[in-house]
Parts: C-alpha cells; structure tokens; sequence
C-alpha cells in the first residue's frame, strides 16, 4: 500500500505538466555525462520547456488512457520526457540542436498538436523554425515588396524633380 501512495504525488506531477501540454517528445539520454544533461536542461528553461526523467511505468500510469497514450510503446530503456506548453515545436527542436554536439543523446517519438509522430517524424519537426522566427521570415517578406516600391516611387519622384 505504501509504494501506491509513493508513487500517487509523481503520476500527478507528471498528468499537471502534461494538462494543457502543446507536445511531448520521449529522449533516449543514455550516454550524456552530468554536465550535458545539466545544459540540455538549461537549454529547455530558455524556452519554457520541462526537460525531467521520470521512470517508465509512472509516465504508463500517467498516460494510460489520454490523447498522450501513443507514447506507450516508446517507453522502453531511459527515456526522458520533453513537454511544451507554448511553442508545439520546440521540444524537438532543442533536443535535436543539442543532439548534435551530443551524439549520445536520441529522440525517441513524440506527439505534437495531438498527432504521433515516431522517430523520423519528430526529427522532421524539428526542423521547424521557432513560431517567432516564422513571423520574421513573413515579416520580411511581406516588407520586401513595399520596400521595393517605395525605392521605385522615389527615384520616380527625383527624376521628375530634375526635369
């Protein structure tokens, strides 16, 4: 009776930071040392992102039967649960931008915006720029063409002030 109520306060921590939750992403961080675990760690608090390793089958228990249960069949070896409540992307995003100096680290699968996506597609995802980066990019080019015209308009309007 005393491992139930044990475990009881984790499964809840775990169901609170998914409520609301935009995506989840499952990592494979067998291999980093302290010092990278501390980083990647670091890396998701920038970005309003929980980073946190929590056993299996409290993430089972926590899952079982929500829109997160797909996850199941990833929840094998140590896996760490990467949860975003903002941006759908950037679990992903910052896990594999860590991956890359820290060839030990490994995304498993996760569910973004309510859709499974198993490894291949959560690297994908990753791709995705941040949601502020895409509105610089429209930004910029929603302003080129004015920028262009106003340049034409004026160089009109200094010709005609020679002639």
């Amino acid at each position: 009776m005393a491992k139930i109520e044990e475990k009881q306060p984790i499964v809840a921590e775990i169901k609170e930071a998914l409520d609301g939750a935009k995506s989840v992403v499952l990592v494979d961080y067998r291999g980093l040392t302290v010092a990278q675990d501390t980083e990647l760690r670091r890396n998701a608090r920038k970005e309003n992102v929980i980073y946190k390793v929590y056993k299996n089958t409290m993430v089972n228990l926590a899952i079982e039967d929500t829109e997160w249960s797909n996850l199941k069949q990833d929840l094998e070896g140590p896996t760490a649960v990467v949860i975003s409540k903002e941006d759908a992307t950037a679990p992903a995003r910052i896990v594999a931008d860590f991956a890359k100096t820290a060839k030990a680290l490994e995304l498993k699968s996760g569910i973004v915006e309510g859709t499974y996506y198993d490894k291949a597609g959560i690297e994908t995802i990753a791709t995705i720029p941040s949601r502020e980066v895409l509105l610089s990019r429209l930004l910029g080019s929603l302003q080129s063409p004015i920028a262009n015209l106003a340049r034409v308009l004026n160089q009109v309007a200094e010709k005609n002030a020679e002639a």
